[in-house]
């Protein structure tokens, strides 16, 4: 149960420690994944194409932002993400696959 509660604490964490700018890119995403997507049974797949997504939109932000080197920069985040925690990388696939499904649902009873 206490893993549990670690993944949820995940997820809340975030939405709450996220700024306005990085959840902006999280709906624009998920909106785009929930539209996109033909089916339930390809949420999976959607779900790591957005979070592909969402990982390089935050390169780009980043280098937009600070004026880095774009390549120094990539090599920081990838050494980042390697050390991210299966929790958090667990936290945001639930986070965006419910976002998308939802997105879908809504968009499948509407187009119909």
């Amino acid at each position: 149960m206490s893993s549990l509660m670690d993944v949820w604490n995940g997820i809340v964490s975030i939405f709450g420690s996220a700024d306005m700018i990085t959840l902006g890119i999280i709906i624009v995403i998920v909106l785009a994944a929930g539209f996109i997507m033909q089916g339930f049974e390809s949420i999976v797949t959607t779900t790591v194409i957005a979070l592909v997504l969402f990982g390089l939109a935050g390169y780009v932000r980043a280098v937009a932002l600070t004026g880095k080197n774009a390549a120094a920069l990539a090599e920081s985040q990838f050494h980042g993400f390697l050390g991210m925690t299966m929790q958090t990388l667990l936290a945001y696939a639930i986070a965006f696959a419910i976002g998308i499904g939802i997105i879908h649902l809504v968009r499948s009873i509407v187009m119909r």
